[in-house]
């Protein structure tokens, strides 16, 4: 008997898998951090005899290099990828031994990268398991532009010719277990349901429904905005991830937090955005601990900039440092944890903007108020509908084009209000009158308040 088992980054919107048998077993595209998957392993009692990459990652930094050097596992790797450390290289047709009976056999599936390459796992001569990292995902493929553009027509085609690939050699029954694709910004779309297998993609994937053509066409229509941070995970997966230190920051005191606000270096506050906005230190800015952490701030925030945390607990910081790791932010410089009382001066006051919903919005307009609505929300997500009048800055681009936001008092919004609350810290930390509307958008649209795109 084989298992799979779902080791899942949900903030990143990524998974990662071990599978074996009795004796041993293989992890396919692993976390940085690598103590989940031993812990997993353990659990199992089995020895990891493999780690494979489906491709070099540009979303979040791999721990297949320092997984492979601790177990002593086969370190396998397309080889068509270049990178700069020891490893397998695997090409099509490619074959290992996972555990008795049981075989990894690698399929050459370009698209998501020119090198991507999916692994079946084999029981018994029969596909078990098809690991298809930003191939074939569920409803989508990976998408084809993080590469080079120059390159992202012919690899969407190769995406195409890949998912026929896989379609033609696997049976509808063999379960589909992707990568990317769980809010990933690594796949071409977002789709619906966390499980899938070749049959139901068959009949459901544009993939595998559409004449190549049709699919390009669509594919490269859908291509949304590329985090900036992945410029950086590329290369760092190509000269292989150091390994990641999760001990505790250096303690920051309210000196300490006021200095390095000076010096402009990033506070960032992982509560929620309700606290958030009744009471913050001036100049901090607010980036959930729950949802997309390591995305977001990995995003906004200039690429090597010390950045120091401020949690209500210790166990908060831990967590974000996890996430955070996980995109190459290795070392917050400094952590606070409580509460701004005790992390402002004696004599600071706490800073704080209001929060409302779009009914606010609404009525606020009616009354004649004279005011600035911002919409931080993606290109794609406004093409689909916008508060009339209202000012567009995607919040990953609004730190660098504060000055482009109007005079008078900002009412920042976006699809659920996590964005917005992003927005609102960064426009009060620069001295603007602010109100972050948490609210979900189809409450704009009861509210009368939006026009459609053409």
């Amino acid at each position: 008997m084989f298992f799979v088992d779902t080791l899942e980054t949900e903030g990143l919107g990524n998974r990662s898998y071990l599978a074996g048998g009795a004796g041993g077993a293989v992890v396919i595209d692993p976390p940085r951090d690598i103590d989940r998957v031993i812990a997993a392993a353990a659990r199992r009692g089995v020895r990891i005899g493999y780690v494979a990459e489906t491709h070099v990652h540009n979303d979040y930094l791999s721990g297949g290099p320092e997984l492979a050097r601790i177990t002593g596992a086969r370190h396998l790797v397309p080889a068509a990828a270049e990178v700069s450390f020891a490893r397998t290289p695997v090409a099509d047709g490619d074959t290992v031994t996972v555990d008795e009976g049981l075989v990894l056999r690698a399929i050459a599936t370009p698209g998501h990268t020119p090198h991507h390459t999916s692994y079946v796992l084999e029981d018994g001569g029969r596909a078990a398991a098809a690991f298809t990292g930003g191939s074939l995902l569920i409803g989508t493929v990976g998408r084809p532009d993080l590469v080079e553009p120059r390159l992202t027509e012919r690899l969407a085609r190769a995406q195409y010719a890949s998912a026929h690939r896989l379609a033609d050699e696997l049976d509808d029954e063999v379960p589909v277990l992707p990568t990317h694709g769980f809010g990933s910004f690594c796949s071409s779309s977002q789709a619906e349901g966390d499980a899938t297998t070749i049959g139901k993609e068959r009949a459901s994937n544009d993939a595998l429904t559409l004449d190549a053509d049709t699919f390009v066409e669509r594919v490269l229509a859908g291509l949304d905005d590329i985090p900036a941070y992945y410029a950086h995970m590329g290369p760092a997966n190509a000269a292989g991830p150091a390994p990641v230190d999760l001990t505790p920051p250096e303690p920051a005191d309210a000196e300490q937090i006021a200095r390095r606000l000076a010096a402009g270096e990033w506070v960032v506050d992982l509560r929620n955005r309700v606290a958030i906005a009744e009471r913050h230190v001036a100049g901090s800015f607010n980036f959930e601990g729950e949802g997309q952490l390591a995305t977001y701030l990995a995003w906004l925030m200039p690429w090597g900039k010390p950045v120091t945390l401020l949690a209500d607990t210790p166990e908060r910081i831990a967590d974000a440092q996890r996430e955070l790791v996980r995109v190459g932010i290795d070392r917050p410089v400094a952590a606070a944890t409580g509460d701004p009382d005790g992390w402002l001066r004696e004599g600071e006051e706490p800073a704080s903007f209001p929060r409302a919903t779009f009914a606010d919005l609404a009525r606020a307009r009616a009354d004649g108020e004279r005011i600035v609505v911002l919409d931080v929300r993606r290109d794609s997500e406004r093409a689909a509908g916008h508060v009339e009048g209202s000012v567009h800055l995607p919040v990953h681009q609004l730190h660098g084009r504060l000055g482009e936001v109007p005079e008078g008092t900002v009412w920042v919004h976006c699809a659920g209000g996590m964005r917005a609350a992003i927005a609102a810290s960064l426009l009060d930390a620069a001295g603007r009158d602010v109100v972050a509307v948490d609210d979900g958008f189809e409450a704009a649209v009861e509210a009368g308040l939006t026009v459609t795109a053409p």
